[in-house]
């Protein structure tokens, strides 16, 4: 295996596995035809930005993504002032300059029914996947936003 494909495989398996330790990484690596050291898998979590989060669930390892999920719930717990839906939008008002850093927060967090977000200085549109979705993908955001659940 090449390293892009040993470095595609280690960002698959964080992203979809509850990976706690590098050595169950290790093990899944070697199922996918990988046998990796443990060194050369540490250099390449370096090189992901692969980092060891803790949550309520526990430790697991992320992808920085995940990492800064976590970094970010505070601030935009305070930046989101409100959220306001039709059949189709949903649209949240942050504070000024702050439409930026909440759009990167539900983008990283990859709900399946959002397909992406568009960020002013303040407003921010938020796309279902269709129009079936929109009150399911306003719960999660008042969730995630308002209420700062995990």
């Amino acid at each position: 295996m090449t390293k892009q494909a040993r470095l595609f495989a280690i960002k698959e398996i964080v992203a979809t596995k509850q990976i706690v330790s590098q050595d169950v990484l290790r093990r899944e690596l070697k199922k996918r035809g990988c046998d990796v050291t443990q060194a050369t898998l540490s250099r390449d979590m370096k090189e992901l930005g692969v980092s060891r989060i803790v949550s309520s669930a526990g430790g697991q390892y992320a992808m920085q993504a995940l990492a800064e999920v976590q970094a970010l719930r505070p601030l935009v717990n305070a930046e989101v002032l409100s959220i306001d839906s039709n059949e189709g939008m949903i649209v949240v008002h942050t504070l000024p300059g702050c439409a930026n850093t909440v759009g990167e927060f539900i983008d990283v967090q990859k709900h399946p029914d959002v397909i992406g977000t568009v960020a002013g200085d303040n407003t921010l549109l938020i796309i279902p996947s269709s129009q079936r979705k929109t009150k399911q993908v306003l719960h999660f955001l008042k969730n995630k936003l308002i209420e700062g659940q995990e």
